[in-house]
């Protein structure tokens, strides 16, 4: 894995990209709009999104519990911590509280996710090869190392790395991430 092509476009959505693609989804149909910042804000692949259910969301332990589908063997689960406001949207979007449902919280095929997905990006104005929902987890990879100081074995259980060799080249961003772990060795801030 790399942070960029063999072109050399960057694979992962930047700061302003995600808060870009955050402001558009959040005007988004319902569903479509917790489909959207589920990625955003938990890093998962697009097919693990999708196989979310009612009970996948934890109001207790304010987390969303994603199984992990790239690894050979089922049942190898992680619980990422996500913001009260979105907890709260989930519930409000998907009646989960309400619901003794085990179902799953979106009815859609992995296509149709996709095209939801580039069609956020493409009103955000966020086009090239970051362009995409690996982009988004990507960035997610990316933003949790550079801009939140998350260690880098936190990030690796959130995203559902086996090596942390895969989660530390997130630590090689370049530009305004690169800078920013820089400015932590420098002892300033980079606006």
């Amino acid at each position: 894995m790399d942070l960029y092509d063999e072109k050399g476009e960057r694979l992962y959505l930047n700061k302003s990209e995600r808060v870009s693609f955050e402001m558009v989804a959040r005007k988004r149909k319902r569903t479509q709009r917790t489909f959207a910042l589920v990625l955003l804000h938990t890093g998962c692949r697009i097919s693990e999104a999708l196989s979310l259910m009612y009970s996948s969301i934890d109001f207790n332990a304010k987390c969303i519990t994603i199984e992990c589908l790239k690894k050979r063997k089922n049942g190898v689960f992680r619980a990422v911590p996500v913001p009260d406001y979105f907890l709260d949207t989930l519930d409000l979007v998907h009646g989960i509280k309400e619901s003794k449902k085990d179902q799953l919280l979106w009815l859609w095929s992995r296509q149709h996710a996709t095209r939801i997905i580039k069609s956020i990006m493409d009103e955000a104005g966020i086009y090239g090869a970051m362009a995409s929902p690996k982009g988004l987890r990507h960035g997610f990879g990316v933003y949790a190392i550079s801009e939140c100081r998350i260690s880098l074995n936190l990030v690796q259980k959130w995203l559902g790395h086996a090596d942390m060799k895969t989660t530390a080249i997130y630590a090689n961003a370049v530009g305004d991430e690169e800078r920013n772990i820089a400015a932590r060795m420098w002892g300033e801030s980079i606006k």
